[in-house]
């Protein structure tokens, strides 16, 4: 039975929760504060069964709820190994900006004076290729830094991609272009979901996925 795939709107960001055997895991957890809305989507699906957090990448907006959320159902929290650091320092890393990203950034430093992630140590530091195997649901971990060293996205049962910040379809499909630590990283990245060919790709921001051809068409953003 095909991966049932439950998308959560917030303020920033989308979240989604994948139904598994044995529960739900969560991908991506939202900006501080969003605990409440997420608990309510876990209580319409399955009440108490969610199995994991699974964070694509090391910014306030996809991990500031994860420790209220754990706190809330034992769930435990997962992050690439290179992101490990900064979730337990409750730090958005970010060092370039490009176009309208930097006004975004601009925008973050001024909100972090007021609203910032919980320090988050997660509970599994995760490599390129890990799988899921406790929550069972087929997932695999494809490392795509670039946005962040840990960036990373989850392939479920070979078809449905969740590419985080890789990519996105909020004013249109394109491929990062506003924030990275790394910019030479990406082109890899992103040629790397490619070979994947999922028939599905969820970004992390924006409602609707890509289908396959439309990933195929992307490109990376100019060096």
């Amino acid at each position: 039975m095909p991966a049932v795939v439950h998308t959560l709107p917030l303020m920033l960001s989308c979240a989604y929760l994948v139904e598994a055997p044995s529960g739900l895991v969560l991908i991506d957890a939202g900006c501080p504060g969003e605990e409440d809305a997420i608990l309510r989507a876990i209580d319409r699906l399955r009440p108490g069964r969610l199995q994991l957090i699974f964070i694509t990448h090391a910014h306030f907006d996809h991990y500031g709820s994860a420790a209220a959320l754990r706190r809330s159902t034992g769930a435990p929290i997962a992050v690439h190994a290179d992101d490990a650091q900064a979730l337990s320092h409750g730090e958005t890393p970010v060092a370039s900006a490009r176009s309208w990203g930097r006004a975004g950034l601009a925008a973050l430093r001024l909100s972090e004076r007021f609203v910032r992630a919980a320090a988050t140590p997660p509970d599994v530091c995760l490599q390129d290729g890990q799988t899921l195997d406790q929550t069972g649901l087929q997932a695999a971990v494809l490392h795509t830094p670039g946005h962040t060293l840990g960036s990373s996205c989850l392939i479920v049962e070979g078809g449905l991609a969740f590419a985080g910040d890789l990519l996105t379809t909020t004013g249109g499909q394109q491929s990062q272009r506003y924030f990275a630590v790394d910019w030479g990283l990406l082109p890899g990245s992103l040629a790397r979901l490619q070979s994947q060919h999922p028939e599905w790709t969820y970004p992390g921001h924006g409602r609707r996925p890509l289908d396959g051809p439309a990933l195929q068409r992307l490109r990376p953003a100019p060096q």
